[in-house]
């Protein structure tokens, strides 16, 4: 079960890099803003989903908790995603601090893939490891 936690933990990965490459793809489209920015939101909401249940499954496999907590807080850091989204479009789209509070978007991706680059790590540590000592490792 910790290989596959592992093996899950670097798609997570994978698909939060590919949520840069949208967001990029996205901001140099020549179609309207919402529709460019689709894909990307679309894959965002994955993203979310699968860290709830990479969350689940991480308790399940019995990853120390510390790993579980960071699984969860990846959940976290997503919703934040879109929160900040909304305020910033509450401000307004192209007023000077709608473009400030969204500059936090990028921010708190880069925090998402570091989170998420660590876990990784870790998961492909712990997967090496015994199932004794795995147990112990936090």
């Amino acid at each position: 079960m910790r290989k596959v936690f592992a093996v899950l933990a670097a798609l997570l990965l994978f698909a939060v890099i590919a949520q840069f490459y949208l967001a990029a793809s996205g901001a140099f489209d020549a179609a309207p803003i919402e529709e460019s920015f689709e894909p990307h939101r679309l894959l965002g909401n994955v993203v979310l989903g699968y860290s709830v249940v990479l969350t689940v499954f991480a308790a399940v496999a019995r990853v120390p908790g510390r790993l579980i907590g960071m699984t969860g807080l990846v959940a976290g850091l997503v919703l934040v995603q879109s929160l900040i989204r909304e305020v910033a479009n509450a401000l307004g789209d192209g007023s000077s601090a709608g473009n400030l509070v969204f500059g936090l978007h990028a921010i708190n991706g880069l925090v998402i893939v570091a989170l998420i680059a660590t876990i990784a790590r870790r998961a492909r540590q712990i997967a090496r490891q015994p199932a004794e000592t795995a147990l112990t490792t936090s």
